[in-house]
């Protein structure tokens, strides 16, 4: 690991300008906000990412580690621990593929010291980003291609790929988020703004490097879920190679709002198989006014993955995702509320 300086923030206003004293894109900046640490520190060992200064902002927890479930909605404060927010009784019972999108991810000492904010914002699993003895790596070293293109790419993105990058988005909450129309809140240096969570992740296209639309020096500080007829019917469905400690190859966060077996509307975000946190729109639209059954479930997995681009280790994605959405959708509408 190479040095760096480490301080902590005692407002949000001093960690706002100490990240933004530069104007570089939010993953490569020299200056970094630290919480849990569980990603960034780890790729700083790996000399991937090299900051020269960390700011921890994890003494700002009393501001923005509260967790309030009104019936308005959800607000999760960006430090709340992953393990809080899935062992809150509020979301267990009100929003559970929030609950169950947070309990599926990582390991249990993971879960315990890494915060919301920073699992929104971690980075991809693939190997060639991760090491940087391959060379070729638009999201590392701009300009310089994608070795996963040509080289093994099993677990990399169907969706939303380009030609600079097909690496895939890994995380498992920003699904739940993206399914519910989640906004998220950030401070950056013009005073506070939200945004729709939908709107966070930015598409690799040619600059893979630029992953979210934050601006230089700008702090998540919480996201907010509004309430509505389809929070308690939802769940999320996570495929992996094993069931303990393992990323997505596929899943699903599903939510519906049912009048009996039809559809008033469905919400379907996909993870393990997307570039960014993915809305399967398509999907939701074929399911409107429809009889959720089987044949439609697996009509609707179909669409989700209409567009999907395959390379030569990664094609199984396609049915596999196609299945764990119906799967999903059919669990979702057999809940018992």
């Amino acid at each position: 690991m190479r040095p760096f300086t480490y301080e902590t923030a005692t407002d949000a206003p001093e960690a706002v300008r100490a990240a933004a004293a530069s104007a570089d894109a939010h993953v490569r900046a020299p200056v970094q906000l630290i919480g849990g640490g569980t990603t960034l520190l780890d790729l700083m060992k790996l000399d991937v990412m090299r900051p020269e200064r960390l700011v921890d902002v994890t003494p700002l927890y009393a501001r923005f580690g509260r967790i309030e479930a009104t019936p308005q909605g959800l607000r999760l404060g960006a430090l709340v621990r992953m393990s809080e927010a899935a062992e809150h009784p509020a979301i267990a019972r009100d929003y559970p593929v929030v609950a169950q999108s947070l309990a599926q991810a990582a390991s249990a000492q993971l879960r315990n010291m890494a915060r919301l904010g920073g699992n929104v914002l971690q980075r991809t699993r693939c190997n060639y980003f991760r090491d940087p003895s391959y060379s070729q790596c638009n999201k590392r070293d701009p300009g310089s291609g994608c070795a996963a293109i040509d080289g093994f790419n099993r677990l990399h993105a169907v969706l939303g790929t380009s030609e600079a990058c097909i690496a895939h988005y890994s995380g498992d909450f920003a699904q739940a988020l993206i399914a519910l129309d989640a906004t998220v809140e950030v401070l950056g240096r013009q005073g506070p703004r939200a945004i729709a969570f939908a709107d966070l992740h930015r598409l690799p296209g040619r600059t893979p490097h630029i992953e979210t639309t934050l601006e230089p020096g700008e702090l998540i500080t919480g996201f907010v879920v509004p309430a509505g007829q389809w929070t308690r019917r939802s769940t999320y469905l996570k495929v992996r190679d094993r069931e303990s400690y393992a990323f997505a190859l596929a899943s699903a966060a599903v939510a519906l709002d049912m009048d009996g077996d039809t559809v008033r509307h469905a919400r379907i975000a996909l993870g393990g198989v997307a570039t960014v946190p993915w809305r399967a729109r398509e999907a939701e639209a074929l399911l409107a006014g429809r009889t959720l059954d089987e044949a439609a479930a697996t009509e609707a997995g179909r669409a989700a993955f209409a567009h999907a681009v395959v390379h030569q280790n990664n094609a199984y994605k396609v049915p596999l995702g196609q299945a764990t959405v119906a799967r999903a959708l059919l669990a979702a509408q057999a809940m018992r509320l």
